[in-house]
């Protein structure tokens, strides 16, 4: 009797450890789950984070991308304003002129230019300046003397009527003899000569037709050109 009891206390005991180890399983299974789960959670938040990161990243890249494209647009905007300024002020100045068809103030090539008929200025095939063309290079002079502090360009201009005589050999002689004598002139009459060049086209650079008689007078013409200060442009990089 005392062996069957032994026996049956041993069994219940032995029963009592399976539950308990059971048990002990099952919370550590949960726990498991439950850490699987939290570790899931953090990886998809991390995820996210590195997501946000990456966005924040470009989001400030394409601010301070589009800030220097505003800052350059600002930048050309105040070039354009400038320039309209001068050219309108260029445009005031030689109104008067302008009116009594001695000139034109036009915008060519992207440079301010006075337009002045070799008619006006020169006698046909010559470059010595007739008593219309020194008064009116007089006037032209003295307005633009307050704007001595840029370069111009005096450019010379033939239609395509080859010249031949004793004093040019060609148009190219012709269009530079023009230009040098209105620089000399503009000279005399105080204007600082650093700040004058001059230039022969000959016919290379028509505004109009050659095949008409009316074109062919507008192409004869000397042209004072500002001479875009380099100051107003953009900034080259420097190459390394």
């Amino acid at each position: 009797m005392r062996c069957l009891g032994s026996i049956v206390l041993a069994l219940a005991l032995a029963t009592t450890g399976c539950v308990k180890a059971s048990t002990h399983q099952r919370a550590v299974d949960t726990l498991t789950a439950k850490l699987t789960a939290a570790q899931s959670t953090i990886d998809q938040r991390d995820a996210r984070i590195r997501e946000l990161e990456g966005n924040e990243a470009r989001l400030h890249g394409e601010q301070d991308a589009s800030a220097a494209e505003l800052a350059e647009l600002r930048e050309k905007r105040a070039a354009d304003e400038k320039r309209l300024a001068a050219f309108q002020d260029l445009q005031k100045r030689f109104q008067s002129m302008v009116d009594t068809g001695e000139l034109e103030v036009t915008f060519r090539k992207g440079q301010m230019t006075l337009k002045l008929p070799s008619g006006v200025l020169f006698p046909s095939a010559g470059a010595d300046l007739g008593d219309a063309g020194k008064k009116t290079l007089t006037k032209v002079t003295a307005l633009l003397m307050p704007l001595k502090d840029r370069r111009f360009l005096i450019a010379g201009h033939t239609d395509n009527v080859p010249i031949k005589n004793e004093q040019f050999a060609n148009n190219w002689y012709l269009s530079t003899a023009r230009a040098i004598t209105v620089v000399q002139f503009m000279i005399d009459q105080g204007f600082p000569a650093k700040q004058l060049a001059a230039a022969g086209y000959a016919d290379k650079d028509p505004i109009a037709s050659n095949g008409g008689r009316n074109g062919r007078k507008r192409n004869r013409r000397i042209e004072i050109i500002v001479v875009p200060d380099l100051s107003d442009l953009p900034t080259l990089a420097t190459p390394k």
